[in-house]
């Protein structure tokens, strides 16, 4: 196989099974192209994942992003062979009893969650999830830490540390927060009509805590905040530049939610959803479960001038080398945390419904 010699460029896509197909490879080749993300209908096994992302690896140098959505719980894609990940309520539980505790576990979560994933050849995992627990949004449920935001903000910064002793940046999501409102994104655009000050007094200070502590990426909602502007905040310059880049300081990656979901349709074509993001202040796009729709949108989107993103997206790339973190994964002080994390009690219905963001 010829390695092509390519910047990544600002678009992620997915793949459809478990090794590449002719197709896909040349989809990958695209240069517009800079990352794949990864779903439970690409894991077999870990053999089977580890010769998967070898051949992405192996298709373009820098090679490409591979990501996944893996946090815990519900959203956990890859399961035989890798630790349960508890959902993250769990660590608001333990916060409530025990804060030192707590931070230790959350630590411990995001080293066992970052180091297997590394030994497996990911990148990056979408995670952790700064929502705040308002009991009002069933997509995000158990996924969120807590209710308090300095809850969430001091156990989101303890998994960030595990995640960076793992290998692995940080993603926070899903900015400015997604707690608050009822609806998911993945199938309406929901409204959340709170004012910039109460957004700015509770939701975003996990975001302004990570982004001060080296948060390596952002996923901004699918959500419409019509008191702040008239754009959805993955489209919105007022969310992702005067307020993101600017009164926070963030300088990581930021990349889009799904484009295929229905927060968002309103955006219009694939084409013009993937410009509006990019041009709004995103640096790299998700279209997943839509090869056709993907391909068009590669022959057709020409994306606004970029300097930083070479710069930020090698930032986002594994440091070490797959076969090394296979080696830190079979010692007996990884086992020791892979324990900790595995005594974590899991809610009785930590995996029921659907798995977040896949494929139906």
């Amino acid at each position: 196989m010829t390695t092509l010699n390519l910047p990544r460029g600002p678009v992620m896509v997915d793949v459809a099974g478990f090794a590449l197909t002719e197709r896909e490879r040349a989809r990958l080749s695209h240069p517009l192209v800079g990352g794949v993300i990864l779903f439970r209908r690409n894991f077999q096994n870990i053999e089977q994942l580890r010769a998967l992302t070898a051949e992405i690896r192996a298709l373009r140098s820098p090679h490409l992003l591979i990501a996944v959505d893996h946090e815990g719980g519900r959203v956990q894609r890859f399961l035989d062979g890798f630790t349960r990940l508890p959902p993250m309520n769990v660590l608001g539980e333990a916060w409530d009893a025990d804060r030192e505790q707590a931070l230790k576990l959350a630590e411990t979560v995001g080293y066992v969650l970052a180091a297997e994933l590394s030994a497996c050849g990911v990148d990056l995992s979408f995670t952790p999830v700064l929502d705040l627990a308002w009991g009002r949004c069933a997509v995000i449920g158990n996924r969120s830490f807590h209710r308090d935001p300095e809850a969430v903000s001091q156990l989101a910064e303890a998994l960030q540390q595990g995640l960076g002793r793992g290998g692995m940046a940080s993603c926070g999501k899903h900015y400015p927060g997604h707690g608050y409102v009822e609806g998911d994104s993945h199938h309406l655009m929901p409204e959340d009509g709170r004012s910039l000050a109460d957004i700015e007094r509770d939701d975003l200070v996990p975001f302004a805590r990570l982004a001060a502590a080296g948060m390596g990426a952002v996923m901004p909602a699918h959500v419409l905040y019509p008191a702040v502007d008239a754009q959805p905040a993955g489209f919105s310059r007022v969310w992702l530049q005067d307020i993101l880049r600017g009164k926070l300081g963030f300088d990581g990656v930021i990349f889009s939610d799904a484009l295929d979901m229905a927060g968002a349709a309103g955006a219009g074509s694939y084409v013009q959803r993937a410009d509006l993001a990019l041009c709004a202040g995103c640096d790299m796009v998700l279209v997943c479960n839509q090869p056709d729709e993907a391909d068009a949108m590669l022959a057709a989107l020409t994306p606004p001038a970029q300097p930083r993103l070479a710069d930020r997206l090698a930032r986002m790339a594994a440091k070490s080398r797959a076969e090394d973190w296979q080696r830190v994964i079979a010692s007996p002080d990884f086992a020791a945390a892979q324990a900790a994390v595995s005594r974590l009690a899991m809610p009785k219905d930590a995996l029921a419904g659907p798995q977040v963001g896949e494929a139906h």
